[in-house]
């Protein structure tokens, strides 16, 4: 917080941060008649989704003070926005002026505050030099306001006392490192390899900086990919190629060798992933390999030691082009950081290199080429005569040729097959080519907008159809990636666009573009849930086609205008996930022809999110932890070494242990044992299938197809036993050959037979499909011999015992869902770690374990016993919700935006969380039905008290049951139909009233409501279905609560219903009719009405079957 000063001498504190749309109001009381006679009559929120920075003060009670907007062109109709370089002076340049669109204050504090605004936008943007204010009211005059800059140079003594403060908060740390006389010594050591300098502002050093040319490069190659810049160590001659004769005195004060072109390509292979899906996938040998040689010379110093005053740290980059001209003979300057560090502004301009998949450093190491001081970067459209020189920057892309064609066409008829609009720029330095961009016009954006929740960035309203451009191609030498969201900004400027997307598929689907290399610069865009519209019965009311067709799905990334100069924070603390649960953030849902499904996260959902995009995924077993080195211990032996480790692994279906009783010499008479909770620890037949993830179902049908005779036996009671044997039944597998044993009910591991469905008339529906097409159902049946006690390899028969007569079966395949536990491995990983574990991980209400570090959830945890909560667990709740809850608290570790909490209460500590979704549970069942059960989150189900609505038939394959609470709200969703039913709109329906339901309980009563699959179709439910209902329902809620009542002494309805309650207000009408009353008479009723017709207006795209205001 800083102050300013008034005209007037009065002192006030203040806060400058980036303006929000909610600004706009207080911003427009600001405008006055001076203001538009400098500006001209200005949309505020128009202006806020055009300009690249717009900054607010405001005051110590949160009021806007001064606003200030500034773009990357002049205001107004002086001079297209693409072309204002020839308008100003040569030394005005796109990467280094901002142009003034708007200044407003408080008269008082106008001063005082255009001050503190100019002096934080020249912190915040480092390349900024010229802010210039061009208007036409007085003749085109322009105003500009330079920043000079601070000077580096040797340190000298005198510069010990201003360096004390900078240094305060580090000094222990770096005591403990180095001594007590750390800075001392690093002065005395000075010499040709060991440097420091301090840099100064008006006579006070305010940062200070140490390098030394001596460093290990050998550590820094075992550790780090750095081939492509050939390890660090000085290239031979041969490699080298000389940049062309420079024009007279625009020489930089760096090395000649800009770019090698036969080493470009490898540089950006190192950064453009080969396939932009496969970022990785599992540890893989590095490509590069180094040769050392005795006369290898170093090409690289290092920055041993730096600190800046927070007040200058935006500047930090004034350090470079001094300590570069300390080490003339070498290209690179390196720097390594604690992984948990903070990233530094300094580390903005440089390249993090890749560590190798080997590395346990717990430092990241970043690069910076002496090339990348060069300020002459600059863009403009691509012309023919650059294709020779694009050819040599992409030529070891594997999406080259299809830039090529691209550049091609665009060449030839500015357009692509299609006949949509192409354009293409190249960034140059020094007149040579080191980037191209590729963009088109963006032909979808109707899709985008109702699929993706772009509104989260942009005013849609505010951008024009022919604004919106889709980047195809984006190519940059790693030298100059610091420039990358420059450019990107200038390709805006140049084509006239306002906002860029692009697309990455899922790794199923061909890859026709590259851009990998620019995700960190764009934002990901989180999908939206759709509505699945009954587009037959809606006929010409359906949304377009526009919006509705059926595309492959997608993760979508976007940039735009404002969120060029926003900055974004790097966290290099490495956060591994263990486990392949819904809980998780990576996660595989059975939702292959083999097993039920737990709609949390299908393959939609996963391309439209593109975690491959962002993280390493890593095919192996946990075997160990090492928490003092903070390690996991992979099965293949690799060490991947974490700062945030949370486990996930939930439970599996473990291989079934027989008992060894031999049914052939059991005694009728005998006792016959329980079943056994042992460990199978023989070898596993290849044809005993126990189904846990995605991969295991995908190979059991692989494996499957082939097996054309023989017994099936599925062993188990879950809903997977009876999904499995349906796809079996759907594969071809005769009914007869399929074997579906159930265990005793008091050994199942989650439920009895048939327990799985808790309505019976499910369980009655699929016993009488199994009996149909003659599936053998054998009840009761505990595991007793493979090959009556042989070598089980293959196994070709089982034998059962029953509280009856024994079982045994011949049998081909034997695929297991018989009882649910934590794997072995991970209990004794978890165990050896001496994490407490009490039949469970233990964990607290926020996921921690007994060390800190180590996070867990799902069904492999549970509540530590101070909760007495010993019944409830993750595995009683929504997985997903779950999740969510694990991520955001994850996240108030990283998130410098996310504020804490406000006096939260003392004892939440001692409650479990309280989850709310519903729990789901559905798959294709025997004899064709589609099945889904949506209930209330908890550890059982009491008998409910409310009404129950029941239609169609099991016979007739549409059942549709639906029960209500006590409050009238749907706690119960049981669907069994013949035909696809829309599961993604049905889930909309829980814990929604009756009366939202278009007064359902009436219309039943009243014998109107036959088909609950028909009446769900209806028009008027579809609001309902929408993704930002939920959003509406908060806006409505808020407007009864805030809503005066007028006769009653100003109190709100809630409490206008307490009272009446507590019998504390007397009234003659019925509650219902007086409640009425008062909220009309109150205004509260108005508000209600205009709210919906702007959630309808507002989404009128995809709600096209409501009428609109002025419609009729």
């Amino acid at each position: 917080m800083r102050t300013i000063t008034s005209l007037g001498g009065k002192v006030e504190n203040v806060t400058l941060r980036r303006t929000e749309s909610s600004d706009a109001h207080e911003i427009n009381s600001l405008i006055g008649p001076d203001t538009v006679a400098v500006f001209g009559r200005v949309n505020v929120i128009h202006l806020l989704e055009r300009a690249n920075l717009a900054v607010t003060l405001n005051s110590a009670n949160d009021k806007v003070l001064a606003h200030a907007a500034f773009s990357d062109h002049p205001m107004g109709g002086i001079v297209d926005q693409a072309g204002w370089e020839p308008f100003l002076c040569e030394n005005y340049g796109p990467l280094n002026t901002l142009f003034l669109h708007l200044f407003v204050a408080q008269p008082d504090f106008s001063v005082g505050s255009a001050k503190e605004i100019v002096r934080t936008v020249f912190s915040a943007v480092t390349e900024l030099q010229c802010i210039c204010l061009v208007t036409t009211t007085s003749g085109g005059l322009g105003e500009c306001v330079c920043h000079n800059g601070y000077c580096g140079f040797c340190y000298r003594v005198e510069d010990s006392d201003d360096l004390t403060h900078i240094f305060a908060e580090q000094t222990t740390a770096l005591t403990e490192s180095y001594g007590p006389y750390f800075l001392a010594e690093l002065v005395e050591a000075q010499d040709e390899e060991h440097h420091a300098a301090v840099c100064e502002n008006e006579g006070t050093a305010v940062g200070f900086i140490s390098v030394s040319g001596d460093i290990n490069l050998k550590l820094l190659n075992e550790h780090f990919e750095l081939g492509p810049f050939d390890g660090l160590y000085k290239p031979s001659p041969e490699q080298m190629t000389e940049l062309a004769p420079e024009a007279e005195g625009h020489r930089p004060p760096v090395s000649h060798h800009l770019v090698r072109p036969w080493k470009l390509g490898a540089l950006l292979h190192l950064f453009l992933i080969e396939d932009t899906q496969a970022c990785a996938v599992g540890p893989q040998e590095s490509e590069w390999t180094l040769e050392p040689t005795v006369l290898q010379t170093p090409n690289a110093f290092c920055i041993q030691l730096f600190a800046i005053d927070k007040k200058f740290e935006m500047r930090s980059t004034e350090f470079l082009p001094y300590v570069f001209q300390l080490f003339p003979d070498r290209d690179f300057c390196v720097i390594s950081v604690p992984k948990l560090a903070p990233e530094l502004p300094l580390l903005q301009n440089f390249h993090r290199v890749v560590p190798h998949h080997t590395s346990i450093l717990p430092e990241e190491l970043y690069i910076f080429h002496r090339s990348g001081l060069l300020k002459t970067f600059a863009v403009r459209l691509a012309v023919t005569g650059d294709r020779p020189a694009v050819c040599v920057l992409v030529k070891r892309l594997s999406q080259n040729e299809s830039l090529l064609e691209d550049l091609d066409m665009y060449f030839q008829a500015r357009r692509d097959t299609n006949g949509t609009a192409l354009q293409a720029f190249v960034a140059q330095v020094q007149n040579q080519v080191v980037g191209i961009v590729i963009i088109r016009n963006e032909e979808d954006i109707d899709y985008i907008r109702a699929n993706y929740n772009i509104e989260s960035f942009i005013y849609f309203s505010h951008h024009g159809y022919e604004e919106h451009g889709q980047l195809c191609h984006f190519v940059l030498n790693p030298i100059f990636q610091h420039y990358s969201k420059h450019l990107l900004k200038e390709v805006l400027r140049l084509a006239h666009k306002s906002c860029l997307y692009y697309r990455v598929f899922p790794s199923y689907h061909k890859q026709r573009y590259s851009c990998a290399s620019v995700l960190n610069c764009m934002v990901p865009v989180r999908p939206r849930h759709q509505i699945v519209y009954p587009l037959e019965e809606l006929g010409i009311n359906a949304p377009s086609i526009r919006i509705t067709k059926d595309q492959v799905p997608y993760a979508l990334n976007h940039i735009n205008r404002k969120l060029t100069l926003e900055p974004k924070v790097t966290i290099n603390a490495r956060i591994v996930v263990v486990g392949a649960s819904d809980t998780e953030f990576v996660n595989f849902p059975l939702n292959s022809p083999l097993s039920s499904l737990s709609h949390c996260y299908g393959d939609r959902d996963h391309a439209q999110l593109s975690l491959r995009s962002w993280i390493n995924v890593v095919m192996a077993k946990m075997v160990g932890i090492d928490r003092a080195a903070k390690n996991v211990l992979l099965s293949g032996g690799q060490r991947v070494p974490f700062d945030h480790l949370v486990l996930c692994t939930g439970q599996q279906y473990q291989v079934p242990c027989p008992t060894g009783v031999d049914i052939c010499n059991l005694p009728s008479d005998v006792q016959l044992p329980d079943r056994p909770h042992r460990r199978y620890t023989g070898p596993v037949p290849s044809n005993l299938l126990t189904l846990n993830d995605h991969h295991d179902c995908v190979t059991a049908y692989r494996w499957l197809q082939i097996i054309s005779e023989g017994n099936a036996v599925v062993y188990g009671n879950t809903i997977d036993a009876y999904t499995c044997a349906e796809a079996l039944l759907r594969m071809g597998v005769q009914g007869s050959r399929i074997h579906l044993v159930h265990l005793p009910a008091a050994g199942a591991s989650s439920c009895s037979p048939g327990s799985c469905f808790s309505n019976p008339m499910v369980k009655k529906a699929v016993e009488k499909a199994l009996e149909k097409t003659g599936v053998h159902v054998h009840l009761g049946c505990t595991l007793a011999q493979m090959n009556d006690g042989q070598h089980p390899e293959p196994i070709t028969s089982l034998s059962f015992t029953s509280d009856g007569q024994p079982l045994r079966l011949e049998c081909s395949v034997f695929i297991n869902f018989s009882s649910k536990g934590v794997d072995y491995d991970a209990f004794k990983t978890i165990s050896d770690a001496c994490l407490v574990y009490d039949g469970r991980l233990v964990i607290d209400a926020a996921f921690h374990t007994n060390d800190p570090a180590i996070r867990a959830a799902g069904p492999l945890t549970k509540f530590s016993r101070r909760y007495h909560a010993d019944r409830w667990s993750h595995s009683d709740f929504n997985p997903r919700e779950v999740g969510q809850d694990l991520a955001a608290s994850l996240l108030a570790f990283f998130d410098p935006t996310l504020a804490p909490a406000m006096n939260p209460p003392a004892d939440l500590d001692r409650l479990i969380p309280n989850y709310t979704r519903a729990r789901i549970q559905g798959g294709r069942l025997p004899g064709g039905y589609n099945y889904l059960h949506v209930t209330k989150p908890g550890i059982e189900q009491r008998p409910c008290s409310g009404k129950e609505i029941l239609t169609g038939r099991i016979e007739t394959g549409n059942y549709f049951h639906l029960q209500l609470n006590q409050y009238e709200m749907v706690e119960t969703i049981t669907c069994l139909s013949l035909k696809p039913f829309p599961v993604s709109n049905y889930l909309c329906l829980y814990g929604k009233h009756q009366l939202l339901l278009n007064r359902l309980c009436c219309r039943y009563d009243e014998g109107l409501v036959h088909d609950l699959y028909s009446y769900f179709k209806e028009k008027w439910c579809l609001a309902i279905y929408h993704d930002r209902f939920p959003d509406f329902e908060k806006e409505i809620q808020q407007i009864i609560e805030s809503t005066k009542v007028q006769d009653h002494s100003g109190m709100s309805i809630a409490e206008l219903i307490h009272r009446m309650v507590d019998d504390k207000l007397d009234f003659t009408e019925e509650p219902d009719v007086f409640l009425k009353k008062v909220f009309e008479s109150s205004g509260g009723l108005a508000s209600l009405k205009t709210s919906t017709l702007n959630y309808l207006s507002f989404n009128r795209f995809q709600l096209t079957m409501y009428a609109q205001p002025g419609l009729l």
